[in-house]
């Protein structure tokens, strides 16, 4: 069998073990410690616009301290993209809460601000506000942040930014991860950086750090013995799972580029094939293209060549699947256009990663080329 060839695997500097073992001489394996305050630092410097990181567990956890701290309890609703990924639904559900899905729109993929405003008024209708609103930058192309910011103030509602998947994207020259009232980052195995597991939140305030910092550490209250006031969490990132982040940092600038140079190469192989076609960046946009995506012309296609290239041990993956087609969230309001669902059946992600070799490159080109000679 040839060589598998990964959709998005981790792919380390070389730097990583020198932060780890660090770690280890000094005896630094709690969940604190140099490399976490080191890392905070570095990704707040990489972000800058006066942000405020806390390392924690995962970008779930950062989700889910986010809804807290904006007072999300039993029996709110919180606006979701529903072209996303299960864990930027979930921790609404955790709160006792209910998601109200909003469907996409056909420039980003990513929530589309004219359902969110007939969203937010049919919510309002029915005698309940929305908390807050969740929007996803999909696959590292920012969301319509202009418009959806300009929707969540007219009706004072925060905006969660999910930038799980587009550290090292830009919105206007600003950083994904600083376009929202709190912002929330992944380092996930298959993330633009990886610290095997982990995420982050990014706050407007020192302040807002502190106390999400305290919710992650089992919200202990100043006092010699164990006081808890409050229930916390155990979400706070270790100083081994940090120093991994650290020595990656180093390489994030190269890790975009790599993936936009992927993303080129797969556009100029295909851009004869009207077949396929991919988004492109709107003005002002940036992706840090974390995967790259193309769409097919229909759902047969798509399925047919994925299972093509599985057969040459290529990992290919169809584009999320909607949040409102899952049966544990079908229940939950939606507002819909069609947009996700169509993308969902004609949609496919092509291996991206950082790592990946010329030769791999072809490999997955004449394979795709070969599927196409066939069918």
């Amino acid at each position: 069998m040839k060589p598998k060839i990964w959709l998005s695997s981790p792919h380390m500097s070389g730097n990583e073990l020198s932060y780890i073992n660090e770690a280890f001489e000094t005896n630094w394996v709690a969940p604190l410690g140099p490399n976490v305050n080191g890392f905070e630092s570095d990704l707040q410097s990489y972000l800058n616009d006066n942000r405020h990181v806390a390392a924690l567990a995962s970008g779930t956890s950062a989700l889910h301290l986010s809804l807290i701290m904006l007072g999300v309890g039993i029996g709110d609703e919180v606006i979701c993209q529903s072209k996303t990924f299960s864990a930027s639904a979930n921790p609404i559900v955790y709160q006792g809460a209910s998601p109200v899905f909003v469907d996409s729109e056909r420039d980003t993929w990513n929530m589309c601000p004219e359902q969110l405003e007939i969203a937010i008024k049919d919510r309002i209708s029915k005698g309940i506000k929305p908390k807050a609103i969740i929007a996803v930058h999909l696959y590292g192309m920012p969301y319509k942040v202009d418009q959806i910011n300009e929707v969540a103030l007219k009706y004072s509602i925060p905006v969660i930014e999910d930038s799980a998947e587009s550290l090292g994207s830009l919105y206007k020259g600003k950083n994904c991860g600083t376009l929202g009232d709190f912002s929330i980052l992944s380092f996930n195995g298959n993330k633009i950086i990886t610290t095997s597991g982990g995420g982050a939140l990014v706050t407007k305030s020192k302040e807002l750090k502190q106390k999400a910092v305290f919710l992650a550490t089992q919200a202990r209250d100043d006092a010699p013995h164990y006081l808890h006031s409050q229930i916390g969490y155990n979400y706070r990132m270790s100083n081994i799972v940090a120093g991994i982040g650290r020595g990656q940092m180093t390489i994030l600038d190269s890790h975009v580029a790599k993936r936009r140079s992927n993303h080129q190469f797969y556009f100029d192989a295909f851009k004869h094939n009207n077949r396929i076609t991919f988004l492109q960046e709107p003005e002002g946009y940036f992706s840090n293209r974390w995967l790259s995506c193309i769409l097919l012309d229909s759902k047969e296609t798509r399925e047919n060549l994925r299972l093509a290239l599985e057969k040459e041990n290529i990992e290919s993956r169809p584009l999320w699947k909607p949040m409102h087609q899952q049966p544990v969230f079908e229940k939950y309001p939606s507002y819909l256009n069609g947009v996700s669902d169509e993308l969902f059946e004609k949609g496919l992600c092509l291996p991206s990663g950082s790592n990946l070799t010329d030769n791999e490159l072809e490999r997955i080109v004449l394979a795709i080329n070969a599927y196409f000679v066939t069918c």
